[in-house]
């Protein structure tokens, strides 16, 4: 489920830039830019928020099967947080479409 969402995530920020490079290295930077800021903020709490709202992180939350208890989001959370990613990817490229090529 989490790589279908992480596709459709990628579905939705093509749609929106319509150029496949961009659209690459925009994906790449919203899943590796959480976890890279998350690392050298100094401070836990804020590390911590990173790690719950990024995508990557979530993301493999959900594939967690031990050790449930020291991650930052449940695996059912992580899976919600990704679907809201992926929800909105798809709902910007969807906009982008329908004004753009309308």
């Amino acid at each position: 489920m989490y790589l279908t969402l992480i596709a459709l995530l990628s579905l939705g920020v093509a749609a929106a830039v319509r150029d496949s490079a961009v659209a690459i290295g925009l994906v790449l930077g919203l899943l590796y830019l959480f976890p890279i800021i998350a690392s050298l903020v100094s401070d836990a709490t804020l590390a911590r928020r990173l790690q719950q709202i990024g995508p990557l992180s979530a993301g493999l939350d959900v594939q967690a099967t031990t050790g449930v208890n020291s991650l930052p989001l449940t695996p059912w959370q992580g899976l919600g947080v990704v679907a809201l990613w992926t929800a909105g990817a798809l709902l910007l490229g969807a906009l982008a479409l329908k004004f753009r090529d309308a």
